[in-house]
């Protein structure tokens, strides 16, 4: 017998991640067609997982709370069952914008290294992501992605503000990363992966980077690569790109094209803020369906959107398009932001799902973290994404099987009126009831 779970969430209503009754299939009748009628039998990709970045700004943020409000978002977030279920993280490699300032972990000029100490991240970072790890109960799948090279590695001799990485210095940046994995490591952090660069097409205002394709792809391919053989980390992964889908083709070809670069990367990491070009990310797995595509940043840019519902409908939107288009795993960018929607050194202002007001103490809950809860705490590490066919305009909707057997179908309704859907599996039929701006979960075992 088919028993399902129905979770949903819903503008103008008190549901958030609230359960419904749940769905009842019944056999169909002669001739009748599901809207969505779900494929078991069709294979696609296997999730790794779902998570958020533990940025300095997020860490700082967290620690000016009460430790009860602390714990809080701690549970909220990596609680296997009461809340989120993150199993992924995502760390920068000394400053980025949403740092208190710039910082490296080396003195100037030193070519050696010597001097590497990641003191820096003790004051913050690293009791955040301990602390976190202890409520999920073990590590995270952690990405760590560096912002700038130190000022004296670059082109331009300042963090901020582009430039680009001195030739004469590569083979000390690549070993950089070496050393931050393995300092991590000693903290009992193990890094999974790590990006060559975070958004390498753009000259920001704050910490930044410019590589082109081929500059990521020589640098890959003749230091970053050979540096992880070198030092035994093999078994860390390279990301390559880590910026947005809109040249994403153009940008990753000439690096999986070439076989001696290509055999150092895992895949391709991606952000939203160039357009949602779904199309774009498919088309990078069919030319190249041996590489692996992950989301590696998105949040709501200009400031603090407490109380809208556009925010929580543009992750569902984005999370649906991405996955239907064989990315394999999801991380937002901040955590937490204060009241300001900060800090960031450079002032460049955004939202979270979480918002911790420093001054009142209070902790506020943004429609995204209800939408992507939706998302990761139903579809878990080593799903699979199975086939739907839909016949229904104006509703989204992807599908997962679990390594339990149990299947999570998510449908979005971003219109303002209600809606009825009916979902197919095998020869039988439920009826699913979409209230206006709503995300609905259903879990099939």
């Amino acid at each position: 017998m088919v028993t399902v779970q129905t979770v949903v969430t819903a503008k103008e209503t008190g549901e958030r991640l609230s359960r419904r009754d749940a769905l009842v299939f019944g056999q169909k009748d002669s001739g009748q067609t599901a809207d969505i009628q779900l494929q078991p039998e069709q294979e696609f990709q296997s999730i790794i997982g779902f998570g958020g970045a533990f940025t300095e700004a997020a860490a700082y943020t967290l620690s000016r709370m009460s430790p009860a409000r602390r714990s809080e978002v701690l549970r909220s977030y990596f609680h296997p069952e009461e809340g989120l279920g993150y199993s992924m993280g995502r760390v920068h490699i000394h400053s980025c914008d949403f740092a208190l300032g710039n910082y490296t972990y080396v003195q100037e000029q030193d070519t050696e290294l010597a001097t590497f100490d990641i003191a820096h991240d003790h004051q913050w970072v690293l009791p955040l992501i301990k602390d976190a790890m202890k409520v999920k109960g073990g590590p995270f799948t952690m990405l760590a992605s560096p912002w700038s090279p130190p000022a004296w590695m670059k082109t331009n001799g300042e963090m901020n503000n582009g430039g680009s990485l001195k030739p004469e210095y590569a083979a000390v940046w690549a070993r950089y990363y070496t050393k931050f994995i393995e300092a991590y490591r000693k903290e009992g952090i193990p890094v999974w992966a790590v990006s060559v660069q975070n958004e390498p097409a753009a000259v920001q205002t704050w910490d930044s980077c410019v590589y082109s394709a081929e500059e990521e792809r020589d640098f890959v391919k003749n230091h970053l690569g050979p540096a992880l053989h070198q030092a035994g980390m093999d078994d860390v992964n390279i990301v390559i790109w880590d910026h947005n889908r809109d040249i994403m083709i153009e940008r990753v070809t000439p690096i999986l094209s070439d076989p001696e670069a290509a055999k150092y990367v895992w895949g391709t990491g991606i952000h939203w803020y160039g357009g949602e070009e779904f199309d774009k990310v498919a088309k990078v797995h069919e030319l190249f369906p041996d590489k692996h595509v992950l989301f590696t940043e998105g949040c709501q840019e200009g400031g603090l959107r407490l109380g809208e519902w556009f925010t929580g409908e543009r992750y569902g939107r984005n999370i649906i398009g991405d996955l239907n288009a064989w990315t394999e795993g999801y991380l937002d960018w901040n955590l937490v932001l204060d009241e300001t929607g900060g800090p960031n050194h450079v002032g460049n202002f955004c939202d979270a799902p979480i918002i911790a007001d420093t001054v009142t103490d209070e902790v506020h809950y943004n429609s995204s973290y209800y939408y992507i809860g939706h998302f990761s705490k139903y579809i878990a590490p080593g799903a699979v994404r199975i086939g739907l066919e839909s016949a229904i305009e104006g509703i989204l909707s992807t599908a997962f099987r679990n390594p339990d057997g149990s299947i999570a179908v998510v449908l979005m309704n971003e219109s303002d009126d209600a809606r009825r859907v009916t979902l197919g599996l095998g020869s039988e039929l439920a009826v699913c009831q979409l209230p206006p701006h709503s995300i609905a979960t259903h879990v099939i075992s």
